[in-house]
């Protein structure tokens, strides 16, 4: 259906306006509005609002809008680099090997979950799939590759494993509603995170005193800006993006000539161009951190950080269409399936290692979201966590084929037995 605005210049528009309301009403010292923020996120708003302006209310639309591409290509590379300027490398190395398991973690309820949930459908309501099954796991392979990598890795999977255009394409609704859905629960999770840390029994010392070193820091430079200060935070941030553009430009022809190498060696990825803006940005924001560049985060580079952050959550938002769960229900009962035994490998490792459950959700997300909506769900936490879920989704290119492979293997045995 056609969205009432078509206009991205209207939807930017009403988009900064349902921002500028959640966050208006969020720091309202109405004890109305504090009573209902105190169950309900801002972030998670951010993110559902601009959803149901999607659908029920047609009034915009994620697929008529180029805004996503704007703001996950532009503002997020941006946002990695006036993120990263404060950061502290020794505090996140202080967190210690409980990120990396939570990561691993995630990836093995991913490659786990996929046949598990697959064996579940055929064994006890294979009426509800209208795909054979052997169509079936080559199309879930794609899923597999997104929740593990992104979507190099998604698109790595249908030319391995030769999956028709038709049922790729739902499958890439299937992948983003399910994932949405998840993401939503995550942002309502970082409200609450004392409690499922207290729950967990978690040691979020480390995390906490990473926010400290970072807030310290930023106390000790803040200042009111200039306009001179204000264009050169601007010209970092955006001069960054240009040379992650450039560089990616230069880099992804060479990968591609070499595309069948990098492909038998399950390294798909690298022929992103998105993957190269990622890296690039998030690299040149590290290196960065150690020059003068740092006292940016005086005249609020953070929080400009945090504004193309949060107008990224809406864009990704208006690209949920709540009504096409209703259209695929056979293959969403796969795919929520599939979550579920994710979500629950993440909380049984966690529990058991005790770790904080920012790692939980990041370690997650990094896999499930990555690069663009791993460091959404970190900053839901704290902005200065946000690189943290920027270098774990770069490990989860990494590693998307390689997971996603092995997760397709396991679905076509689970297939064949059918």
């Amino acid at each position: 259906m056609q969205p009432y605005f078509t206009n991205d210049a209207i939807v930017t528009g009403i988009l900064m306006v349902v921002l500028a309301l959640i966050f208006y009403t969020s720091n309202h010292p109405g004890k109305g509005w504090q009573r209902f923020y105190r169950y309900v996120p801002a972030l998670l708003l951010c993110y559902f609002v601009p959803a149901l302006l999607n659908w029920p209310f047609g009034l915009i639309s994620g697929d008529e809008s180029q805004l996503y591409t704007v703001a996950s290509r532009y503002l997020l590379p941006a946002c990695l680099i006036l993120l990263c300027l404060s950061i502290d490398l020794q505090g996140i190395i202080n967190l210690g090997p409980k990120a990396l398991i939570m990561f691993f973690a995630a990836t093995l309820g991913i490659v786990l979950g996929g046949p598990i949930a697959l064996f579940l459908v055929l064994e006890f309501a294979p009426h509800i799939i209208s795909a054979s099954p052997d169509e079936l796991w080559r199309g879930l392979s794609t899923v597999a590759g997104s929740w593990i990598g992104g979507g190099a890795n998604q698109t790595a999977m249908k030319e391995i494993f030769q999956v028709s255009d038709q049922l790729f394409g739902t499958m890439v609704v299937v992948d983003v509603v399910v994932a949405n859905i998840w993401m939503g629960f995550l942002l309502y999770g970082a409200n609450i995170a004392p409690k499922v840390d207290k729950w967990l029994k978690s040691d979020t010392s480390a995390i906490t005193d990473l926010q400290r070193r970072v807030e310290n820091y930023r106390a000790s430079v803040e200042r009111i800006p200039t306009t001179l200060d204000l264009f050169i935070m601007l010209a970092v941030a955006f001069g960054g993006t240009a040379l992650a553009h450039w560089g990616s430009d230069l880099i992804t022809p060479i990968m591609e000539r070499h595309a069948s190498t990098l492909k038998s060696m399950r390294l798909d990825s690298l022929t992103s161009s998105f993957f190269w803006i990622i890296v690039i940005a998030t690299t040149l924001g590290l290196i960065l951190s150690f020059t003068k560049a740092k006292s940016l985060e005086g005249v609020g580079a953070s929080k400009w950080g945090s504004v193309f952050i949060y107008f990224l959550v809406a864009t990704i938002g208006m690209k949920m269409n709540i009504s096409e769960i209703f259209s695929n229900l056979g293959l969403f009962a796969i795919g929520i399936t599939w979550m579920i035994i994710h979500v629950t490998i993440l909380i049984l490792v966690g529990k058991l290692i005790k770790a904080p459950f920012f790692f939980v959700a990041v370690g997650s997300q990094a896999n499930v979201g990555g690069a663009a909506s791993a460091p959404v769900v970190a900053s839901a936490f704290s902005p200065s966590l946000a690189p943290v879920g920027v270098l774990m989704a770069v490990l989860g290119y990494a590693l998307g084929t390689y997971g996603a492979i092995i997760c397709a293997w396991l679905m076509q045995y689970v297939a064949t037995m059918a």
